[in-house]
């Protein structure tokens, strides 16, 4: 299966927002290479939102390019084989983070938002960290850095809190 099939499976799997999860679809079956960065009207991509539950704390980057904080996430590569690993890869690569596993049930948030390159049309998941979790700053950052739940509201947009939000009914 290709990561186009496991996307648009992923996709129709998801229950929650519906009107958003149709303009996802809609884009992939207009554009076969919806999932590529090369792609100018768009692309998914897919993040995690690293979570330490024990702790009550989430795991932000200071992202170079955007200057906000962030979950770890970003652009799909020919080697994912699906938008789970994709999601997970991204959060290992930018967290420094062996060992973390996504939530179960999938998806947790979509988000559609702009930035300097395209569209990106975000599959957001939530990843736990394992106990002990040491992170690492990755060149995609300028900083790395821990939060409570409580102020995550006071350093990300809304779109963080949000998923936030999600994550942890999910939890």
């Amino acid at each position: 299966m290709s990561l186009h099939d496991d996307a648009v499976l992923v996709l129709k799997g998801y229950e929650d927002q519906p009107e958003l999860r149709q303009v996802y679809l809609d884009h992939l079956a207009a554009h076969p290479d919806g999932l590529w960065k090369a792609c100018t009207a768009g692309h998914i991509t897919a993040s995690a939102l690293v979570v330490d539950p024990e702790r009550g704390r989430v795991l932000l980057t200071l992202h170079k390019k955007m200057r906000m904080w962030l979950q770890m996430g970003g652009h799909c590569e020919l080697d994912d084989t699906t938008l789970t690993a994709a999601a997970l890869r991204e959060a290992t690569e930018e967290s420094g983070i062996e060992g973390l596993t996504l939530a179960p049930g999938g998806p947790v948030r979509l988000d559609r938002h702009p930035t300097p390159c395209a569209w990106h049309l975000d599959v957001q998941y939530a990843a736990i960290a394992p106990p002990g979790a040491v992170e690492s700053i990755s060149d995609e950052s300028l900083d790395l850095r821990w939060f409570d739940y409580d102020a995550v509201a006071e350093v990300a947009d809304e779109s963080v809190v949000r998923l936030l939000a999600a994550t942890r009914a999910r939890l």
